[in-house]
């Protein structure tokens, strides 16, 4: 099962001084839409919204791997 990494995602935000609220509104999206997309409860990040937040942090490939596309391990 793919799941999103959300404590490195988080971590990633703070460091970058953002918030849940400051990340939606530069998305143009609200905080529940991205609360909801990062506790994979009501949709998934687009290629285009992890492309955004790719920019926004500058983000390599490979950290787009671990936050996005972590396999569980039972």
């Amino acid at each position: 099962m793919i799941y999103i990494n959300k404590a490195l995602f988080k971590s990633i935000m703070v460091l970058n001084g953002d918030t849940l609220n400051s990340l939606a509104e530069a998305m143009g999206k609200t905080r529940p839409t991205i609360s909801h997309k990062l506790n994979e409860t009501h949709g998934e990040f687009t290629t285009s919204e992890i492309r955004f937040i790719k920019d926004r942090y500058h983000l390599t490939i490979e950290d787009i791997d671990r936050i996005f596309f972590t396999t569980a391990v039972s």
